[in-house]
């Protein structure tokens, strides 16, 4: 039975919620591109949604790119630089740990205000409550597992979630059984990750894919018409 659940877990639920991510985020941009923002109540409580804000999204952003470079970079390239593992466990629980500390101090700042002042309560939907709650716990199991994770310092460890990552990428239906002996808070720190590309495209999260790139090649000045020029 456990075997089951950890391949349901850790080999098929990663299809489905990454299938779900992509799609699902698809069709709400063809079909309510409307919503398609982060529905801020910036007016309301400005600094400190300013300073929670700021915290929280250099934190997750670096986590989350800690975490592709980290998993999904082949064992093989480590190897070729002459990383070793040990030293790249090290670096994942220094930077990772950092960026960490940020987000849930950003994201504590950002509960307190949604949750405590009346006003940005009323203007907050239950998805808005609901997603912050969820990234504030996925944070903290985050750090969470710098404890397991320093009980392994030689990185073999880390070295199980990287195959298992690439073994999900490169459809390999033996990805799940790397992860099968991990401790139960890594496990519940993927899963909680993998509910939250679920949630990501019914919620404000879909924002992050609102990224302005054509603002790198617009031009560096704008034309400006007078109202009598533009009806001639």
């Amino acid at each position: 039975m456990a075997g089951f659940f950890n391949t349901l877990l850790f080999g098929i639920y990663p299809y489905i919620a990454l299938a779900v991510l992509a799609l699902g985020s698809a069709i709400r941009y063809d079909r309510e591109p409307y919503t398609w923002r982060s529905g801020s109540s910036q007016l309301l409580r400005r600094r400190q949604l300013v300073w929670g804000s700021i915290l929280f999204h250099i934190g997750v952003l670096a986590i989350f790119a800690g975490h592709v470079v980290g998993l999904l970079t082949p064992i093989w390239i480590w190897d070729m630089i002459g990383v070793s593992h040990g030293t790249k466990q090290m670096i994942a629980i220094g930077l990772g740990g950092v960026a960490g500390i940020m987000g849930i101090i950003g994201a504590t700042l950002l509960v307190h205000r949604r949750f405590f002042d009346a006003r940005v309560r009323a203007a907050s939907s239950f998805a808005d409550n609901m997603i912050i709650l969820i990234l504030w716990v996925q944070l903290a199991l985050g750090l969470a597992t710098i404890r397991v994770s320093l009980q392994h310092l030689d990185g073999e460890e880390m070295v199980k979630f990287m195959n298992w990552a690439q073994g999900i990428f490169t459809f390999n239906p033996e990805a799940s059984s790397h992860v099968a002996d991990a401790s139960i808070v890594f496990k519940l720190h993927i899963t909680l990750g993998l509910t939250i590309f679920v949630l990501f495209p019914f919620t404000r999260l879909v924002h992050m894919l609102s990224v302005p790139a054509r603002y790198l090649w617009r031009p560096g000045f704008q034309v400006v018409r007078t109202k009598r020029k533009a009806a001639e």
